[in-house]
């Protein structure tokens, strides 16, 4: 059974910093790709950060140059630093894995960002 647990979540004031982490259990880690998603709600989740078991990223407009992904993949873990917080970056996180139609979603972390 594969889980994914997110952690490093929190308040914190615009323009700070905050680290997401997500354990993956399972070797099914290696393999995937990793993405975390946001959502606020009443909207819909959407895609912020992606990282390709090779290591390849890609992140929505919002946030580039702002926030980064990277994976340990001696940990089975994905990060993501998220750098000059808006407060419209509020919202809750998720942690996705995905490889051959198959994916795994963590249950959310909330981030706020206060002004």
């Amino acid at each position: 059974q594969v889980q994914l647990v997110e952690s490093g979540g929190g308040l914190v004031q615009a323009g700070g910093s905050l680290r997401l982490s997500c354990a993956v259990s399972g070797s099914f880690f290696s393999i995937a790709t990793m993405e975390w998603y946001r959502q606020i709600p009443g909207n819909q989740r959407e895609l912020v950060a992606a990282i390709t078991s090779g290591g390849t990223t890609n992140y929505d407009d919002s946030v580039k140059g702002r926030f980064t992904i990277s994976r340990d993949n001696a940990k089975n873990t994905v990060y993501l630093q998220m750098d000059s917080l808006k407060p419209e970056d509020t919202a809750v996180y998720y942690c996705h894995a995905r490889k051959f139609g198959i994916e795994h979603w963590g249950k959310g972390i909330l981030v706020t960002v206060s002004s």
